[in-house]
C-alpha cells in the first residue's frame, strides 16, 4: 500500500470513528455533503486526516436541525457554523411564532360556546397566522393614507399596527383575525378615508402636507389623551382645521367646521370597534384613533357652539361611544 493510501480510511473506520451508521455515510456522500475515493475495487475511502472531524460536524449540526444544503455551504467554506446557526434560529423563531398562533387559534375554538363555535372558526379563517395578518393590516392602512409614500407613514405604521404577540393568547388571536376581518371588508376603506381626509378629499392640494400637519397636531393630542384632558377647543383643534382649510384653498370659519363634520364616519361601529381591539393589543399605547375621535368630539362641541344646537345629535353620540 503506498502512502497515499495509508492516509485514508473505509467507510467502516469511519462509521466506528463517528458513532454513524454506514448507510448515514453513504447517504452524505450521495447528497454531496462528503467527498470519497474509490479503491480499485470500488469501495469508498476517505481522507483519514479530515473525514472524521468533517463527519462529526455534519452530525451535530444536524442535530441541531440545520439542513444539509446549509451544511454543504459550511464544508464548502461558501458560509461559516456561526452565520448557518443564527439562519436556524430566526427560522426556528418564526415556525415558533407560528405554533404558538395556531395553537391559540385552535383553544379559541376549544373554548368557544357550540352555538359561537361556528362564528369563531369563521373570524379566525380571515388570519392565517399573526404575521400574515398583521402584512394583511400593513396593505390596508397604505390603501387608506395613499396616496402619502410609503417612507413617509413608516412611523405611523409602527406605532399603530399592533405586532403579533410571540405568544398570543386566545383573546389575542380572536382580536388579531377580527381586525384582520374588518379590513378586508371593500367597505371599510372608504369609511376610514372619509375619517382621515374628511370630507371633498379631492379637493386637497397637496395631501402630504396635510398628512404631515395632521400629524403634528395629533402629537400634541396624544398626551392630553393619555392624561384624560376632555375634548376642547384651543390650539390643537384650530391647527387641526387651519390644516384642511388651507389644503383645500379655504380658511377655518364656523362654515368650514361644519363642513368637516358632513358625512362624518368618526363614530361608526366598525371604525370603533376597529380602534377598541388594536387598543386591546397595544396596551396603553394611545392610538392615532383615539387621538381622532377626541379631536372629531372638539370639533362637534366647537360646531355646535358656533350653530345653535345643529350638532347636537352628533355629541351626544360622540359620547356615548367615547
Amino acid at each position: 500500500m503506498s502512502d497515499d493510501t495509508q492516509a485514508l480510511m473505509s467507510i467502516g473506520a469511519l462509521a466506528r470513528s463517528t458513532g454513524l451508521a454506514v448507510r448515514t455515510i453513504r447517504f452524505y456522500c450521495d447528497e454531496g455533503i462528503l467527498e470519497a475515493y474509490r479503491s480499485v475495487g470500488g469501495h469508498r475511502l476517505f481522507d483519514a486526516a479530515t473525514a472524521t472531524e468533517r463527519v462529526l460536524l455534519v452530525r451535530r449540526l444536524r442535530a441541531l436541525g440545520v439542513g444539509l444544503g446549509s451544511i454543504a455551504e459550511v464544508l464548502r467554506g461558501e458560509r461559516s457554523v456561526a452565520e448557518v446557526v443564527a439562519a436556524e434560529s430566526a427560522r426556528l423563531d418564526v415556525e415558533l411564532r407560528a405554533m404558538a398562533w395556531r395553537r391559540a387559534s385552535l383553544r379559541a375554538v376549544e373554548t368557544a360556546s357550540p352555538h359561537q363555535r361556528a362564528e369563531r372558526l369563521a373570524v379566525l379563517a380571515a388570519a392565517e397566522d399573526g404575521r400574515t395578518a398583521h402584512e394583511c393590516l400593513v396593505r390596508f392602512w397604505r390603501r387608506a393614507l395613499a396616496p402619502i409614500p410609503p417612507g413617509d407613514i413608516e412611523g405611523w405604521l409602527y406605532w399603530n399596527i399592533p405586532e403579533p404577540p410571540a405568544d398570543p393568547t386566545v383573546e389575542d388571536v380572536v382580536a388579531y383575525a377580527e381586525l384582520t376581518g374588518l379590513v378586508t371588508d371593500t367597505a371599510f376603506n372608504s369609511v376610514v378615508r372619509q375619517q382621515y381626509w374628511r370630507g371633498r378629499a379631492e379637493l386637497v392640494g397637496d395631501p402630504r402636507r396635510l398628512y404631515a400637519r395632521v400629524g403634528d397636531v395629533m402629537a400634541d393630542v396624544v398626551p392630553l389623551v393619555a392624561e384624560g384632558v376632555p375634548p376642547r377647543g384651543g390650539t390643537e383643534l384650530d391647527e387641526f382645521v387651519d390644516a384642511h382649510a388651507r389644503a383645500r384653498g379655504e380658511h377655518d370659519s364656523p362654515s368650514f367646521r361644519a363642513q368637516l363634520l358632513d358625512g362624518a364616519t368618526d363614530t361608526d361601529d366598525r371604525i370603533l370597534r376597529y380602534w377598541t381591539l388594536t387598543e386591546q393589543l397595544v396596551g396603553e399605547r394611545v392610538t392615532v384613533g383615539r387621538a381622532h375621535h377626541w379631536m372629531y368630539r372638539a370639533l362637534v362641541a366647537s360646531s355646535h357652539e358656533g350653530s345653535g344646537g345643529r350638532h347636537r345629535k352628533a355629541i351626544d353620540a360622540a359620547q356615548q361611544n367615547s
